[in-house]
């Protein structure tokens, strides 16, 4: 009999599987099982299981589901459910599981087939760890990171995937799809998005607004959020901790009118950031209570928070209140509980195994031998070959050649916030010995080692073996337990590895100090110092966790305490034990050939909560780099990085440079590969690699037009261009074809190009097309925009036709004249390459579009929709309204171009102020054009207490630009020319 049950479910796999819910054939003629209640039935509909359970929950029950933690209901057989699982490039602060590189090294592979397969391997990995613990482990998986890298200052450059919308979009979609899996009912996990919108800087970040115009949105930020929502590989959103345009992200309308009503489907489902809702009151100072901020959350599209933690006390009491002042209802909570439960269903929790596949995996499944090979591929796939002149690499590993490995990153591999913990690691060095034998290699970090004396005790700072004893300053001599490895991290900060026992210093919350760290980690960092040097050579030592310098006591004990470097604070000599530039100098002299691994570790300079404030090596790598160089020319650079550095001086005289992002477990295995020509460097960069942090404007400007920011826009020479990567061999590409040389509207053209392997080498290339207008355009538009790549694998003397298609839709923008997408008659540049930089064939195309008509001012008018500004910022019409202008400078100003003019002779607009001002209204110039009007702004007590006023204007005929420039603290929502 049972056998005969396992037969009838197993024959459901293929009934119930469509997320609309259809329900199961009526061709199976089975018996079905008694059900306590209709909602435990699989055979139904999932809308009306889903009605059915939350019918038969209570109003209490309801709020306490409405938090990041939901509570079993026992009396219904329902579990406990958690949101929230971190899955980065792998499963992230359960335990050892498989790390792969992160995620902009994965992006950096080009290879959407190789992202899913790692997605979809960290998805079984989840569903491993949650076969262990289904309540604290969850198949809510809160990844792809979204956010476009538009600065590579960003302190979490290294969770998103490239600069490019098209790219990041396509990226997202491929790790999502891993994720999810590919059964057409039951989701393997639930992928969550994140952080929409505009989020793109650390600083302030918990209120910060990003000012983001209507081109910027729908042409940007907007766009690789709506590739993976709309192509159903995601099935969740996170809003960002920032406010867009002075509204805070987990409440802007775009989440319910944009996300939820125009992207997802029926299955789909917002959570808050961690304490983000409670800060729409503590940091945003949005409203004066939690009620009306979980309120007006739950209106704007929210169905779970995420806040103090385990705790749901804040979340509950905050819905109850709302309840209760009517600010919403119990139908909202319906709702937000119908997005939830639509998903958990989907998971197959309240199903049979025999139906859910993805229910049967287990923790055998976590670092599998598969997976690990798969680390590896990734690995490898996703290192970038920067520079190779003189064909330095690859290394011959047959040679008789001695090698010299140096530098702070050879025998090292880094976890960062969001990674999870290596169950092993391969550093480079253990990848290069194994190629060539220990005989043959000598290792050096090239780290300086000193010994420090206390002023006040005379003695030398001294660190226990076992690393309980905390730090003193209690030694007569200079031994070994004296010294310490000072590293180097750039912006003057540093951390301190005890020789005695090879841990890092660590500030303890006595303020005491112990050498028991294994690497800087945490939320805070508490293993960074600043050495601030005295005026009597010595140096006062801060630690950077808590702000406080070091002080020793009448016994020596050290402790960061003193809040000034004058007063209390302790000062230390310095004593150079070993210089390791002079160890690494002897190393590349006696070698034939030498490697240097620099890099940045992901927890100092640049990380959650820290943005870079320069993007330059650390200075101490930067010499290390420039003396060993000087010692050996044959020396090859390894970079292994979160972000791009401006490696000036090595592209001018290094021969070769590799690049990757932290890759994980296997980098070291992978980086050897690569190394020594086993396998061929096929990654390209997915950012744009500057020669200075001078070429990039203010952090808060997310206005890329204007900024000239991502390969987009940018008018400067790169040191490295956006797509650039090389080979150990050589491609040709020729007999570029288009379909037609003119593109109609509802047409597809179609471009072929074939690649040739002109080398002696096996290699990957990464053909990219992109297209560029080629006649005056309405309105700026890139000199190259991303509409197609594929990654491709070449034997030699190997050819390949790659085909890539284009509508005309592909090549839209937003026309802020009639707010939607146009598309400009004339002609385009179809443009195939290896880089952005490095185009490689070309076509011109015809497209039939539109010839977008002169601006009609002489309609109500949103002042976001502008051409042009200077000194103004996007801010928010109301607490539940849209945009508006506020200018920010004196002599601010906002410009509507061709404008047609038919001899209006009013002007009415609707205005706020705080203090009153004026705008007056020029043509043809800000300041040197002819002013035909001014309004004169009252003072309407705030900025969101508007008032509409009415001028005459002098009466105007033709096409014009029209600017209305600001004086005073002044807000323009809309306005109208009339006659």
């Amino acid at each position: 009999m049972l056998k005969i049950v396992r037969i009838l479910a197993l024959s459901l796999i293929c009934t119930a599987l469509s997320i609309a819910g259809f329900s199961l054939p009526q061709s199976v003629a089975a018996k079905a099982p008694a059900y306590d209640y209709p909602f435990q039935n699989p055979k139904l509909p999932i809308q009306k299981r889903v009605s059915d359970l939350i019918s038969r929950l209570t109003l209490d029950e309801k709020v306490s589901l409405m938090h990041q933690y939901q509570p079993a209901i026992p009396r219904l057989g329902i579990p406990a459910f958690k949101t929230g699982t971190e899955a980065l490039h792998g499963v992230a602060w359960l335990g050892k599981a498989t790390v792969f590189p992160q995620a902009v090294g994965l992006a950096h592979t080009w290879d959407q087939a190789l992202i899913k397969q790692v997605g979809s391997a960290v998805g079984d990995e989840v569903r491993g760890f949650n076969h262990l613990d289904p309540a604290a482990n969850g198949v809510n998986v809160w990844a792809p990171v979204v956010d476009l890298l538009r600065d590579p200052r960003w302190g979490r450059n290294e969770e998103g995937y490239s600069e490019d919308p098209f790219l990041t979009g396509e990226m997202s979609t491929a790790y999502a799809s891993g994720l999810r899996g590919d059964h057409p009912f039951y989701l393997k996990t639930i992928p969550t998005l994140k952080h929409f919108l505009g989020y793109n800087n650390e600083t302030d970040r918990g209120f910060s607004s990003s000012s983001i115009d209507p081109r910027n949105l729908q042409e940007y930020y907007l766009k690789p959020f709506e590739t993976a929502i709309s192509k159903e590989a995601a099935f969740g959103l996170m809003p960002a901790y920032n406010s867009i345009n002075d509204k805070p992200a987990i409440l802007s309308p775009l989440l319910q009118n944009t996300v939820k009503q125009k992207w997802a489907g029926d299955h789909f489902f917002i959570v808050s950031d961690a304490f983000d809702p409670s800060g729409i009151v503590n940091d945003h100072h949005y409203y004066d209570s939690h009620e009306e901020a979980h309120a007006h959350a739950v209106k704007a599209g929210v169905d779970s928070f995420t806040d103090q933690d385990q705790n749901p006390e804040l979340t509950k009491t905050a819905i109850r209140g709302a309840l209760t002042k009517g600010l919403i209802s119990e139908k909202d909570l319906d709702q937000a509980l119908t997005n939830v439960f639509s998903l958990r269903f989907r998971t197959g929790e309240f199903d049979p195994d025999e139906l859910n596949p993805y229910g049967r995996l287990t923790d055998e499944v976590i670092n599998s031998p598969k997976h690990q090979k798969l680390a590896k591929k990734a690995a490898e796939k996703s290192i970038v070959l920067l520079k190779n002149n003189q064909q330095l690499l690859p290394f011959d590993q047959k040679a008789d050649e001695d090698i010299a490995v140096i530098g702070p990153f050879a025998d090292v591999l880094y976890e960062d916030w969001y990674s999870g913990t290596m169950p092993y690691q391969k550093t480079p060095l253990d990848g290069i010995t194994e190629k060539t034998g220990e005989e043959r290699v000598s290792f050096t970090e090239g780290t300086e080692q000193s010994g420090f004396k206390s002023v006040l005790t005379g003695k030398y700072v001294t660190a226990g073996p076992d690393g309980k004893k905390p730090l003193t300053a209690a030694a007569g001599k200079l031994q070994k337990s004296e010294t310490f490895d000072l590293a180097d991290w750039g912006e003057d900060l540093y951390t301190l590895r005890a020789q005695a026992n090879g841990l890092y210093v660590s500030l303890q919350d006595d303020g005491r100090f112990l050498a028991d760290q294994k690497q800087p980690n945490g939320w805070t960092v508490r293993e960074t110092f600043q050495f601030e040097k005295q005026p009597d050579g010595t140096f006062a030592i801060k630690n950077t966790a808590n702000g406080k310098y070091v002080t020793a006591g009448k016994d020596g004990t050290l402790t960061a305490a003193a809040e000034k470097p004058a007063t209390a604070a302790e000062k230390f000599s310095k004593t150079i034990v070993k210089s390791g530039t002079d160890e690494a100098v002897q190393l590349a002299k006696s070698a034939d050939k030498a490697i240097v691994f620099v890099g940045n570790n992901p927890y100092i300079n640049g990380r959650e909560t820290e943005d870079r404030e320069d993007i330059k090596l650390p200075p101490a790598q930067e010499q290390l780099v420039k003396s060993v160089y000087k010692a050996n020319p044959n020396t090859v650079l390894a970079v292994t990085s979160s972000y791009p550095f401006a490696l000036n001086w090595a592209d001018k005289h290094i021969p070769a440079i590799l690049y990757s992002a932290h890759g994980g477990q296997e980098a070291g295995s992978a980086l050897a590969d690569i190394l020594f020509g086993g396998e061929n460097p096929g990654g390209r960069l997915t950012q744009t690699w500057h020669t200075s942090v001078n070429e990039l404007p203010d952090m808060m400007n997310y206005d890329i037009i204007k900024g000239k920011r991502t390969y987009k826009y940018f008018d400067g020479k790169p040191l490295y261009p956006f797509g650039h990567g090389l080979s150990y061999t050589s491609f040709r590409y020729d007999k570029l074809t288009v379909s037609t040389g003119n593109l109609k509207k509802g047409g597809t053209l179609k471009v072929r190009v074939n690649i040739t392997n002109t080398g002696s080498r096996k290699g990957d290339e990464v053909v990219q097309f992109y297209t560029s207008p080629r006649f005056k355009t309405r309105v700026k538009q890139p000199k190259q925009d991303l509409k197609g790549f594929k990654r491709i694998t070449l034997s030699p003397k190997e050819t390949k036709t790659v085909t890539f298609k284009l509508k005309p839709s592909d090549l839209a923008f937003w026309d802020v004249t009639r707010e939607k997408f146009a598309v400009e008659k004339g002609l385009y540049q179809i443009a195939v390459g290896s880089s952005s930089k490095d185009i490689r064939q070309t076509k011109r195309v015809f497209v039939q579009g539109e010839t977008i008509p002169k601006r009609n001012l002489a309609k109500k008018t949103k002042a976001e929709n502008y051409d042009d500004y200077k000194g103004v910022q996007m801010t928010e019409e109301s607490k539940n309204g849209g945009d508006a202008v506020k200018n920010m400078k004196a002599d601010a100003w906002i410009s509507f171009q061709n404008v047609r003019l038919k001899g209006e002779k009013r002007l009415k607009a609707r205005v706020s102020s705080s203090g009153g001002g004026e705008i007056c209204i020029y043509l043809g110039h800000p300041k040197k054009g002819k002013k035909i009007g001014s309004l004169k702004v009252p003072d309407t007590s705030g900025m969101q207490n508007w008032k509409t006023i009415k001028t005459s204007v002098q009466k105007t005929a033709g096409t014009h630009h029209v600017y209305f420039v600001f004086k005073g603290n002044i807000s323009l929502d809309t306005f109208q020319f009339q006659q």
